[in-house]
């Protein structure tokens, strides 16, 4: 496929950290030097208290830019990754965080791998997003979109809760646990990861279901093709009203008796990456796989 070469750049980033902001200073100076046009979403700019006449709201901002730059970490790039979902922008993370898997060039590296890529020497991957609706009593009070995991969870209190899942219209199982975590492969490396979920390769479509603390010793991680339907009816037995989270940072609340469906939702994502990354680096690198043996 002919790479396309990107000049019109937007910035978006969530926190205002000194470290934030010199990142954004050193890629505005290379972008600049580069010759592209650079503007900022609304809110990020506001955040950063960043002087400019080229904020531009959500909407606007994706139809102005060929590539959003995300400055921060995983957690920015997922919010980035849900407001511009809609708008077929490509996401090029410079990550500042502790765990990358998404955001893959380092402060230090922006001269070095931004310019590459802004002239159409990259990798790109799609990954799909997740939706969840809540219903009660047959309408929908609530849904929300999540690139990582839609997570279903006590909430405040720490006891267990029961539910029933269902799959495509088919029964799978109840059960009494922590709660459930449906991530997709995009966020196998994530919290599903840390409940004993397995790795899923970025490109794969699928979706994997892992149980939060079961209590019972057969209850394992299932891997379902990514066009699957969930439903998860929780039982009217639990005196406490769970909460749905996505990605970390939405929630839902949900009572007794809820239906809340998870499906793969209708946009995709694209991330570009620079040429040389690639999936075991970066699980080596944060996982603490071992390197090579010396022979």
């Amino acid at each position: 496929m002919g790479m396309s070469h990107f000049k019109k750049i937007g910035i978006y980033a969530k926190n205002r950290t000194s470290s934030v902001i010199s990142a954004i200073k050193k890629l505005e100076k290379s972008l600049e030097t580069f010759g592209c046009n650079i503007f900022f979403e609304q809110t990020s700019g506001l955040q950063l208290g960043i002087k400019r006449d080229t904020f531009l709201e959500i909407d606007s901002f994706c139809d102005e830019i060929d590539l959003c730059i995300v400055v921060g970490g995983d957690g920015s790039m997922l919010s980035a990754c849900r407001r511009i979902a809609h708008a077929n922008v490509p996401l090029l993370g410079v990550n500042l965080g502790r765990l990358g898997f998404l955001t893959d060039i380092s402060p230090s590296e922006i001269d070095k791998l931004i310019l590459p890529v802004l002239s159409g020497n990259y990798k790109s991957t799609t990954r799909f997003l997740l939706e969840v609706s809540v219903q009660r009593e047959s309408i929908e009070i609530g849904n929300e979109i999540a690139v990582n995991d839609i997570a279903l969870h006590p909430g405040m209190a720490v006891r267990m809760m029961s539910f029933e899942l269902n799959v495509d219209g088919e029964f799978v199982y109840s059960q009494s646990s922590d709660g459930l975590i449906v991530a997709s492969p995009t966020g196998s490396t994530a919290y599903a990861l840390s409940a004993g979920g397995p790795l899923v390769y970025p490109t794969l479509n699928a979706i994997v279901v892992v149980p939060m603390n079961p209590h019972t010793l057969s209850s394992r991680p299932i891997v379902l093709e990514s066009s699957s339907v969930l439903q998860i009816m929780v039982s009217d037995v639990n005196k406490l009203n769970p909460i749905v989270t996505c990605d970390g940072q939405t929630d839902l609340s949900t009572h007794p008796g809820d239906l809340i469906t998870i499906s793969r939702h209708k946009n995709e994502v694209t991330l570009i990456h620079p040429k040389d990354s690639n999936f075991y680096d970066a699980c080596r690198s944060k996982l603490g796989w071992g390197n090579k043996l010396s022979t």
